[in-house]
């Protein structure tokens, strides 16, 4: 049963893509302050979840509530104002802009004119849009990288890059989708002081691999496999469920 003050809560959520059913009665709800993770196997339906809370792909049945209101099930345009950002697995930094016109990108609802004219100073509203980039990237602590242009950002520097232009639109919900991957020890410890720092500004909902981020971070789990729901609760109480240990971690996970 759906929490009355969940922020966002999902029910019933069924994805078909012709024949196949990627996603079958799917729940999920996420708190206020809330860090939840959502993992499984590679297939087991992670990416079309986020995908259609992003409006990528269109559920063939499900419900969506935002506040304990019912809403429609968003498209791409609208995540802003259903107060939702995400990151992307691939970053999806442009490479010949600086990383603060990058990070602009992210502010438009707050623009007045089209981005494009506004990164490169034909607008009113540029000072305006780069200020709030800026504060931003102060966030994920890469106020130093404002003038680098994206291409000669090292790996690492490109995931806060990417995590600032999300927060740069101030969501309520901030959708991280694989945030530790590809990073070192060393690097994957920074962000998750990180995301610890960030769910006291937004609730998060992230997808990731490393059971270590999972359980450094999240305080709930979502277990998919097969497209289906198969535990939820509590990180601690989940990483010992049998069937989560039998369908993904393995019998190290004890």
């Amino acid at each position: 049963m759906t929490t009355p003050s969940a922020l966002l809560a999902v029910e019933n959520l069924r994805v078909d893509f012709g024949g196949l059913r990627a996603l079958n009665d799917v729940f999920l709800e996420l708190r206020h302050q809330e860090v939840v993770g959502v993992i499984g196997p590679n297939g087991a339906g992670k990416t079309t979840l986020f995908n259609a809370l992003c409006g990528l792909v269109a559920p063939s049945k499900g419900q969506l509530t935002l506040d304990g209101k019912a809403h429609g099930w968003p498209r791409p345009h609208e995540l802003v104002d259903f107060g939702i950002a995400r990151t992307l697995q691939g970053v999806g930094l442009f490479p010949d802009l600086t990383v603060v016109e990058n990070v602009m990108i992210g502010a438009q609802k707050f623009a007045h004119t089209g981005f494009i004219s506004a990164a490169f100073g034909r607008s009113k509203d540029e000072s305006k849009l780069r200020e709030r980039a800026m504060l931003a990237l102060e966030r994920v602590y890469a106020t130093g990288l404002a003038e680098r242009r994206a291409d000669t950002l090292s790996y690492p520097d490109t995931k806060r890059v990417a995590i600032a232009r999300a927060l740069v639109s101030e969501p309520r919900i901030l959708m991280l989708d694989e945030p530790a991957g590809g990073l070192g020890a060393e690097d994957i410890a920074w962000m998750n002081g990180l995301i610890h720092n960030l769910k006291l500004q937004c609730s998060i909902l992230l997808v990731e691999h490393h059971m270590d981020v999972v359980m450094s971070v999240c305080d709930r789990l979502y277990v998919l496999n097969f497209g289906e729901v198969i535990s939820s609760g509590a990180a601690e109480a989940v990483r010992r469920d049998p069937a989560v240990i039998a369908a993904y971690l393995g019998a190290n996970a004890t």
